[in-house]
């Protein structure tokens, strides 16, 4: 949702919540009024009336309300100084109505030539339905009219206020670090926007000076650390075939090797995940995992082999996938040697590959492996001189830039998941 619609959604909300406590109000209130005014009306025919009396005597005889909009009788003495004057709601027949309809009623007592006599006034009153009916419908034309305006003033007014807002926004979607992009604000009068364009400015500055450093880094690192680990290699199996040296000096060469070979996987393995992080690996096509996974068993099967085991292929349907080639190869690779390495001897791979999933599973160590754990870097399964534990790091990383998913499961076998 966007945030203009979003406004106005709580505006609409506490404009609701406001307008029904204000027509409760509204409607109590001018229930007093209407109450009061005609009261006082009442109170001013009963005076008339009684004056009528005094020059028409015969009005004080009337019990029904057949001519008029009230009745006299007499009443006891008793009765009439104990009698205090009384307004409530009742029901009359109404002849042009033919129904009963709501009035009001006054009965008072008053004293005349030494007797007593009870008087009813009764006028019309609103229907409280009708009122409400009436009431209910002008607010409901007013909240409209209220909830249209505002709509109008954020779509008309207010938008261009956030214009240079939605700009930013527009432009920072669509921003790409590794494409070294500038983003071109826009001046606003608007101080907190001036404030958030100038952050933005100072934050990406930074942002791409650290990118083209560590870039940079990168590249430099490639040729300047490869190149004397190589040089170093060289002359070690150089002086190994020296045949001067004792035994302990050949083992302790060997071990200088193993060490410098291991030193060399580590720093291409780092190497090769920075370069995906800093999405340094943009091209990419239409890759068969159906086909690639085949070439990559065939790669293998020597190492499988030599731990006397099998892979297993089984396709479900054909799994193609907008990827870079090279990390293709790279990710599928990872899961596979990791399969052959950590699996138990003399059992079997399986992969298999459907329309959206591509699986691997191998028999290992008889307890789950940590899902939180196993996708870091340097989680290595167990010690091994063939393993630098990153590589399902780079798998992970590679499918993260894919939106793919990376999934481990145990299930008596560990079994990795890559998923659309």
């Amino acid at each position: 949702m966007k945030l203009q619609n979003y406004t106005t959604s709580y505006f609409a909300a506490v404009l609701f919540i406001l307008l029904s406590i204000w027509a409760v109000i509204f409607y109590l209130e001018m229930l007093d009024e209407i109450y009061d005014s005609l009261d006082d009306g009442l109170e001013n025919q009963k005076m008339l009336v009684i004056q009528r009396a005094k020059d028409q005597p015969e009005i004080l005889d009337k019990p029904v309300f057949n001519d008029g909009s009230y009745t006299i009788k007499e009443v006891a003495p008793a009765y009439g100084l104990k009698f205090k004057d009384s307004y409530r709601d009742t029901l009359m027949y109404m002849q042009n109505e033919d129904d009963y309809e709501p009035v009001r009623l006054l009965e008072s007592v008053f004293k005349m030539e030494g007797s007593f006599y009870k008087i009813k006034m009764v006028t019309s009153m609103v229907e409280e339905d009708d009122l409400i009916e009436n009431l209910l419908f002008s607010l409901v034309i007013l909240y409209l009219g209220l909830i249209v305006s505002i709509l109008l003033l954020n779509n008309f007014i207010l938008k261009k206020i956030w214009n240079p807002f939605y700009l930013l926004l527009n432009q920072l979607r669509d921003f790409r670090i590794d494409k070294d992009k500038t983003i071109a604000t826009s001046p606003t009068k608007i101080d907190e926007f001036n404030l958030l364009n100038k952050r933005i400015e100072q934050m990406l500055g930074k942002s791409l000076e650290s990118y083209n450093s560590q870039k940079q880094f990168i590249e430099n690192a490639a040729h300047e650390l490869q190149t004397p680990l190589a040089i170093s290699i060289n002359k070690l199996e150089l002086l190994v075939e020296n045949n001067d040296l004792s035994e302990e000096q050949m083992e302790m060469i060997a071990s200088i090797l193993n060490n410098l070979e291991g030193l060399t996987r580590m720093n291409k393995s780092l190497l090769l995940l920075s370069k995906i992080e800093n999405s340094q690996y943009d091209d990419h096509e239409t890759v068969d995992f159906n086909q690639l996974s085949l070439s990559l068993i065939e790669d293998f099967e020597d190492l499988a082999s030599h731990r006397n085991m099998e892979i297993s292929f089984k396709e479900l349907g054909s799994l193609v996938i907008k990827i870079n080639r090279q990390l293709a190869r790279i990710l599928i690779s990872n899961l596979l040697k990791n399969a052959i390495v950590y699996g138990a001897k003399n059992e079997t791979i399986k992969i298999e590959i459907s329309e959206a999933t591509f699986s691997i599973s191998n028999l290992g160590r008889e307890e789950s492996l940590d899902p939180k754990k196993i996708f870091s870097r340097f989680q290595s399964i167990r010690t091994s001189k063939r393993s630098n534990g990153i590589g399902l790091a780079i798998s992970k990383a590679i499918t993260e830039k894919y939106g793919l998913n990376l999934s481990y499961e145990f299930t008596e076998r560990h079994n990795f998941y890559i998923t659309r």
